[in-house]
């Protein structure tokens, strides 16, 4: 039974087909475009109609072949970076090549029993689409805020004491005010950065309100500290829950389940600094609601640092809890979040 590994590209796909053993059997390129994706699944086809399959990727330059081949019935794991960057070491090859990746990929694949399944497009897909957007919006806006800073530095002293943050519409405000009777190239152009910033937040400010309708009634609102916005990114970036066996994949996939670092005597666990990092944000924004407001999440930090551990390492303790729970409210949810998107 033969396994394939795909490295993805823009304009091309490496594909390499390997025996049980791990030996290569074939190796081709296919174009990234209709006929090069159709050749390549009649390829797959014939060569690991009952295997697997494992593409670099798929969420990216990867998503047409793998949905391609999976409508084909043939069966599809996602591959992790980390990993084929690992077994790639291991290939023997002298330098890189995209043949040599489509080789360790196809090893991962053929070694790794537990790897996910290749994630379709749903209504997460488009959630996620929309945090995204609202993410971009939010950062121009920080990056256009800080320009108008550096101008009003120079324009209007003292500034500070009326509005610091320019955050709000009374703090927009009064700077327009302070603005008005300047003239000259610099109050010109601090004039035009205070409307980008009105403009921008009222675009970021209509897809939170969008995000805030996709998710109204989800189960993930319920915990303590999770917002619209924070259950919109856990919902976006795992997608399909049930691709994880147990809360436990769901932990080591967001980075805050503990790494063994134990030798001889010396027990411990070191920090994990790998995983979704975007889940790992959005679990470390929940933490730090609920170590501030939360009397179960205080009262467990304060046993921790009672315990002799820093705020930094009783947080980190706290995010590995919640992962838990979460992942059960991500599963009460799954049945709206399932359905193909039109």
């Amino acid at each position: 039974m033969a396994v394939i590994g795909i490295d993805t590209h823009k304009r091309t796909l490496a594909a390499c087909a390997v025996d049980p053993l791990g030996a290569a059997l074939a190796e081709r390129t296919f174009e990234e475009d209709p006929e090069g994706l159709a050749e390549l699944v009649r390829w797959a086809r014939r060569l690991a109609a009952d295997g697997r399959i494992g593409v670099e990727g798929s969420a990216s330059y990867g998503a047409p072949v793998a949905r391609m081949l999976i409508a084909a019935g043939l069966e599809v794991r996602e591959v992790p970076p980390h990993l084929s960057r690992w077994e790639r070491a291991r290939t023997r090859r002298a330098g890189k090549s995209d043949p040599g990746d489509a080789l360790a990929i196809a090893r991962v694949t053929l070694r790794e029993r537990t790897l996910p399944p290749v994630r379709l497009a749903d209504r997460t897909e488009e959630l996620g689409l929309l945090v995204d957007a609202r993410e971009e919006l939010v950062q121009a806006q920080t990056r256009t805020r800080n320009r108008l800073h550096a101008h009003l530095v120079v324009l209007l002293p003292g500034y500070g004491r009326t509005a610091a943050q320019l955050v709000t519409t009374r703090q927009l405000d009064a700077i327009e005010a302070l603005l008005a009777p300047l003239g000259g190239t610099r109050a010109a152009l601090a004039r035009g950065l205070l409307e980008d910033v009105r403009s921008l937040g009222r675009r970021a400010k209509e897809l939170q309100l969008q995000i805030a309708g996709r998710v109204a009634g989800h189960p993930l609102l319920g915990l303590p500290g999770v917002g619209d916005i924070t259950a919109a990114w856990l919902i976006s970036e795992v997608g399909d829950v049930n691709r994880f066996g147990s809360p436990a994949a769901f932990a080591m996939l967001a980075g805050v389940a503990p790494i063994p670092a134990s030798s001889g005597e010396s027990q411990r666990m070191r920090l994990n600094r790998g995983g979704n990092r975007r889940l790992n944000r959005a679990l470390y924004t929940i933490a730090l609601v609920q170590a501030w407001h939360h009397p179960p999440a205080r009262s467990y930090i304060a046993r921790k640092r009672s315990e002799g551990m820093s705020w930094k390492e009783a947080l980190r303790c706290l995010k590995h809890r919640i992962a838990r729970p979460v992942f059960r409210l991500l599963q009460a949810g799954q049945t709206r979040w399932t359905a193909v998107a039109p």
